[in-house]
């Protein structure tokens, strides 16, 4: 737990977080695992994931532009807290969506569902659902002979 020295691959860190609710919590949460924070309304959930978390991870990405291309971004404001380790780039996605489609997902929220579209269509390898075997692809000169 917090206090505890760790490997900075294994978890991210924070100390002293004061966003919000958060009352100088420190906490630990693993990486490369699927972590749910739970708790009552106004418990400051919200302002852990998006508020500090979220906001943090943002503002470092941003100090890595340039100064003259972040001077057209503006500064974001560091989240009130003593030390953050082991944050790694983040992205947020909102339950309040505007798109109310129940089929919905974070492949199509995020727009990244074309792409990975297009990904496993180049490099993918086509087989038969009938025969099973592979299936070749012809060049337009080959299909014109």
């Amino acid at each position: 737990m917090p206090g505890k020295k760790t490997d900075f691959k294994e978890n991210l860190e924070i100390y002293g977080a004061r966003v919000h609710n958060l009352k100088n919590i420190d906490v630990v949460i693993p990486r490369n695992k699927l972590v749910v924070i739970t708790g009552l309304s106004g418990s400051g959930k919200s302002s852990l994931a998006f508020d500090t978390i979220y906001a943090e991870g943002q503002r470092r990405y941003m100090e890595t532009f340039s100064a003259y291309a972040r001077q057209f971004i503006g500064n974001l404001e560091r989240p009130d807290v003593d030390k953050i380790t082991g944050l790694s780039p983040v992205i947020s996605i909102e339950q309040k969506s505007i798109n109310r489609n129940p089929r919905s997902t974070v492949g199509t929220i995020t727009e990244i569902y074309d792409f990975l579209r297009l990904l496993f269509a180049r490099v993918a390898e086509a087989y038969s659902y009938v025969t099973g075997e592979k299936m070749v692809r012809y060049s337009e000169e080959q299909i014109t002979k």
